[in-house]
C-alpha cells in the first residue's frame, strides 16, 4: 500500500532489511509530530511510534516531542520512566529475560543471572556493546515446574544450567550471521 493510501496517523516502521539513517528517522518523527500535534492524548501513541522508529527513545527525540506537543520535557520523561515498555537506551537484537520468581530463584535463577552478567559483561537493564543482547529479569513466566527458566526473545529455555549458557548464547550469536547468508 503506498504511503499516501494509508489512513492518517498510520506509519510503517523502517524495513529491518536495510539500515535507515538517523536523518531519515528524524524526518519520519517530524511527519508524526505534524500529524499528532493537535490531537489530545497524543503523547503515549507518539512515544510508542517513536520507539518503533528508533528502537528506543533518544533524548533528542524526547526534546522534539515535548516541543511539538507543547509539553514540559519533565512531563514527557515522567511518562517514559513510569511505563516499563519504554526504553531510553538502545536495546539489543536479542532480549534475555531471567525469571527470578520464587521457584526459579530457589532452583538457581540467581546463579544463572550472575553467570549471564559475567558472560555478557553487562548488568540488568544494559545492552552489550555490539547491541546483540540486552539483559532483564522477570518475576514469573508461568513455567515454575521447569525452573530455572530464561527467555531469549520469545523462546523459553527450561531447567537452565550455568554450564549451558555459553552454548545457548552461541545459538543466538549465530542467528544474526545466518540470516544474511543465502
Amino acid at each position: 500500500m503506498p504511503d499516501d493510501a494509508k489512513p492518517a496517523g498510520v506509519f510503517s516502521a523502517p524495513c529491518a532489511c536495510q539500515e535507515v539513517s538517523e536523518e531519515d528517522r528524524y524526518a519520519q518523527l517530524d511527519d508524526i509530530l505534524r500529524t499528532y500535534r493537535n490531537i489530545p492524548g497524543a503523547l503515549i501513541p507518539v512515544l510508542q511510534i517513536t520507539q518503533t522508529i528508533f528502537g528506543y527513545l533518544p533524548e533528542k527525540a524526547l526534546r522534539k516531542i515535548a516541543a511539538a506537543l507543547n509539553k514540559p520535557l519533565s512531563e514527557v520523561t515522567g511518562v517514559v520512566t513510569f511505563y516499563s515498555f519504554f526504553n531510553t537506551i538502545p536495546r539489543g537484537r536479542h532480549m534475555i529475560r531471567v525469571c527470578l520468581g520464587t521457584a526459579c530463584y530457589v532452583r538457581g535463577g540467581k546463579q544463572v543471572l550472575a553467570a549471564l552478567k559475567e558472560e555478557l559483561g553487562i548488568d540488568v537493564g544494559e545492552t552489550t556493546a555490539d547491541r546483540n543482547f540486552s539483559l532483564d529479569v522477570g518475576r514469573c513466566f508461568g513455567a515454575c515446574g521447569l525452573a530455572p527458566v530464561i527467555m531469549i526473545d520469545d523462546d523459553v529455555h527450561q531447567r537452565v544450567k550455568v554450564s549451558q549458557l555459553p552454548r545457548l548464547l552461541e545459538q543466538y550469536r549465530d542467528k544474526q550471521d545466518t540470516t544474511s547468508k543465502t
